[in-house]
């Protein structure tokens, strides 16, 4: 065979030119310790805070403390893979989560990996899940209501597009499925919502997906998972996931709804990770910024400028009590940084008066700009009216005489309680609200039997859808009740009262 040196001379010479001179370099490190969901890597000099490192094993890790020579990484997976001098790899790109329209009507973990058997998210847009809250100049002061279709809560602690209210109380008492109402009582309202569970049983977050796809929720609701079986890291995580799916609608000029269920689980896992990576601990065994872990979350809540959009984000964190005590750390923690709480009382729940919310230690420190005219109207005097029902009834306790005036007061105050009561999954409009809070606080009901109340009031409401929805479609598109309409109102309640006393 004969070797011809021009055709070598040819070939070396199309190697030379169309060698890719591009060549890539990993910042790598290795593991020096493992366990308990904790690893110390050395020799990534240059990682950044919250950033995603790769362990290998489909494990990701997040850096947390980052030391002179060791970065103390929080795993958001199984740690009995990995082991001491294994390589771990910089991911390069701060922890993010896929937003936008793709993850609406979905079920995703903390990092926003679908877990919901419904397939992988397409090109969805990533965002940071740490992002800088809106400054004062971007901003505009809460002014339209976020309606929850809860009469207690519409009527005495309303709640506006860009609040933050606190749902708290003992377990079992109701503050989930205050939470869920309010997201049904979204259909049809534009309002995009999230709901993060932190620390849950996956049985009990089963039933709020369950819940929500019943009701028609799922088609504009995110579910964000981050189970009690699932790693603190991921705990940790779960809820500025959340937070940064509805900044993503708000910052668009649209509306999102963010519930935090609850950030009591929440606190708890973030001091499990602070222990093991061995930050000094303080009160009750919480970090020294664990009012920083809140506030830099809640903060993100907020009504922007008409020059941002106009867009908002509304936060409705949850906190767990221990016997009804709201004077502990994370409570006041919390209470300290929203703009007002609902307070749910054991001792109601257990009488049956659901939804059990305390009206004298609830507040929305919003008040009336989160309310429309027609509920300013007939819930003016509601407040008022109540707590003299609570503080004559008291007194009666003693077995004292009382006058003619007191009495009425004492009656009318049993019938605005009734009125309160509500079936859980069942959020009224807000024109249904307005006629049933107007009959009690007219008099209207004073004659009725209280045990009879709930029923005359549904049965009062759909009489008006029947005989008159004219009204009832003024209300709710003006949101005001004028004087014309409450003079219709009042003639046709006594036309109604014939016919329910037949009824009853």
């Amino acid at each position: 065979m004969e070797i011809r040196a021009d055709e070598i001379s040819r070939i070396i010479k199309e190697q030379i030119r169309d060698y890719d001179t591009m060549s890539t370099a990993d910042e790598t490190g290795q593991i020096i310790s493992v366990g308990d969901g904790i690893a110390y890597v050395y020799g990534l000099a240059g990682v950044m805070a919250s950033e995603l490192l790769d362990f290998g094993h489909g494990v990701v890790g997040i850096a947390l403390n980052l030391e002179e020579d060791v970065v103390g990484a929080a795993l958001m997976g199984e740690d009995a893979k990995l082991k001491e001098g294994d390589e771990v790899r910089r991911m390069k790109r701060i922890a993010s989560v896929p937003v936008g329209d793709e993850v609406v009507g979905r079920v995703v973990d903390a990092l926003g990996r679908p877990i919901d058997g419904g397939g992988q998210l397409k090109s969805a847009t990533m965002r940071n899940v740490e992002m800088k809250a809106p400054g004062i100049v971007q901003r505009r002061p809460v002014c339209e209501p976020i309606f929850t279709g809860i009469k207690a809560i519409d009527a005495l602690t309303p709640i506006g597009r860009g609040q933050r209210e606190l749902i708290i109380g003992d377990r079992q008492t109701g503050k989930t499925a205050i939470a869920v109402d309010a997201i049904l009582n979204q259909k049809g309202a534009d309002v995009r919502c999230i709901y993060v569970a932190v620390g849950q049983k996956l049985s009990t977050v089963a039933r709020v997906v369950d819940r929500l796809r019943a009701g028609g929720a799922m088609e504009y609701t995110t579910v964000v998972v981050a189970g009690a079986s699932d790693p603190a890291a991921l705990q940790f995580m779960a809820p500025y996931a959340g937070v940064a799916m509805g900044e993503h609608f708000m910052e668009k000029g649209g509306h999102a709804l963010v519930v935090y269920d609850d950030l009591s689980k929440h606190a708890v896992a973030y001091r499990e990770l602070s222990l093991l990576l061995r930050r000094p601990p303080g009160r009750e065994a919480y970090p020294g910024d664990i009012f920083y872990l809140h506030s830099r979350l809640l903060e993100r809540a907020a009504k922007l400028s008409e020059s941002r959009g106009g867009g908002s984000l509304t936060a409705l964190p949850i906190v767990e009590t221990q016997a009804g005590d709201i004077s502990s750390y994370i409570p006041t923690n919390i209470i300290s940084i929203t703009d007002g709480q609902i307070y749910l009382d054991s001792d109601l729940f257990y009488a049956g008066f659901r939804p059990a919310i305390n009206v004298g230690l609830s507040v929305s420190r919003v008040g009336g700009a989160a309310q429309t005219k027609a509920m300013k109207r007939v819930a003016g005097t509601l407040r008022l009216d109540l707590a003299q029902y609570r503080e004559m009834k008291s007194f009666a306790q003693f077995g004292a005489e009382l006058d003619e005036s007191t009495l009425r007061q004492i009656n009318r105050g049993e019938r605005l309680t009734e009125i309160l009561k509500q079936k859980q999954y069942r959020p009224l409009k807000m024109s249904a609200q307005v006629l049933e809070i107007y009959c009690g606080v007219a008099g209207h009901l004073d004659d009725i039997k209280a045990d009879h109340v709930c029923q005359f009031v549904d049965g009062f409401v759909r009489y008006m859808e029947d005989k008159d929805p004219d009204l009832m479609k003024k209300v709710e598109s003006s949101g005001d009740l004028d004087v014309g309409s409450s003079q219709t109102l009042d003639r046709e309640v006594v036309e109604f009262k014939k016919q329910f006393a037949i009824v009853a």
